[in-house]
């Protein structure tokens, strides 16, 4: 086994969804993190998973490549393999995941399995501002919704999770009743920034503890609006910036509510946000004014490691190296909700 410090090597590989990203890792720094989208999925809503699988194919060799080239290595530079083990799409992750395998068998170098929605979390202590510790988070993806905290070892203890759909998935959806293309968090948080969020008032769910469901909201936003557009046919149009607005408003109010009861609840003053919706600029305000109110410090990730990236994975897998967790060839990937 190669020898793990801070000067070793790590190539990082990640394709749970429908980006194909690689990134390599050296002597405490990122010097590449190369993510190959697929525009193909924006005309159906949505990912299509059979599609995002074949594409996965096809962009990782030149991605893992261009990767390497732009770090200033060649494979044989790299000490070790970090891969995406889950959660995910399962024919996503089966071209990373065994891909990985496979160059780290012909490289002869050990590599290691990283849970995509811990790499999420651990993506604030890459570089920038490191949070101190302990660490609550807030993960927000198309596919997850977590509380969680992050202890003095960079272990990851959950408090909460949504027992339904997840935030990026109700943008999306909403975004979906509202015509807009897809991704439409993006989309939804420009409008916003044009619109009153508080023309229009939708219902959120109350459940307990630190967990969180969106699947109520998805049904207050389509039954109101198919009640609207009986009346007005083009109120959807006429309104656009006001809906994303309240939409938005409530998404992001509700977050951060369960975020401010798990910080009363465990008087953890070092906050932060991690995910996909992380990137949303209504969310990012409004964490750093939650923070100000309880004399608490906020923290947000660099865009680049808000999307699935492999740079996240990279330093994932540097902390498991480091504890000799190192994974074996009859491993297989897995989802978890």
């Amino acid at each position: 086994m190669a020898k793990i410090n801070s000067q070793t090597c790590i190539l990082g590989i990640e394709s749970s969804c429908d980006d194909t990203s690689a990134a390599v890792y050296i002597d405490g720094n990122i010097c590449s993190n190369v993510v190959a989208s697929q525009k193909i999925h924006e005309e159906f809503g949505g990912v299509v998973p059979e599609w995002a699988s074949r594409k996965h194919q096809q962009n990782i060799v030149p991605t893992v490549d261009a990767a390497l080239r732009k770090a200033g290595c060649t494979i044989k530079d790299i000490d070790a393999i970090a891969c995406t083990q889950g959660p995910g799409l399962m024919g996503s992750l089966l071209v990373g995941h065994s891909f990985a395998k496979g160059l780290a068998l012909a490289a002869g170098i050990p590599y290691v399995n990283v849970d995509h929605i811990d790499a999420h979390v651990l993506a604030h202590f890459i570089d920038g501002n490191i949070p101190l510790l302990p660490f609550l988070c807030l993960l927000v993806s198309g596919g997850h919704t977590q509380l969680v905290v992050v202890d003095q070892n960079l272990d990851i203890e959950v408090l909460g999770k949504t027992i339904d759909d997840a935030a990026g998935e109700a943008f999306d959806k909403a975004g979906k009743m509202l015509n807009l293309s897809y991704p439409a968090g993006p989309i939804i948080d420009r409008n916003a920034k044009l619109g009153n969020p508080n023309a229009f008032v939708f219902n959120t769910p109350k459940v307990e503890a630190f967990n969180f469901s969106f699947s109520g909201l998805k049904t207050s936003i389509l039954y109101f609006l198919q009640k609207e557009t009986q009346k007005n046919k083009s109120f959807v149009q006429e309104n656009i910036n006001d809906l994303c607005a309240s939409i938005q408003h409530t998404i992001v109010s509700y977050l951060l509510s369960r975020l401010e009861v798990a910080m009363i609840e465990t008087g953890i003053k070092h906050i932060g946000i991690a995910g996909g919706v992380a990137a949303n600029s209504q969310l990012r305000a409004e964490l750093h004014t939650l923070a100000t109110k309880y004399q608490a410090t906020a923290y947000e990730p660099k865009f680049e490691y808000c999307t699935d990236n492999a740079a996240m994975i990279a330093f994932a897998g540097k902390l498991k190296l480091e504890q000799k967790k190192y994974g074996t060839f009859t491993d297989v990937c897995f989802t978890r909700k």
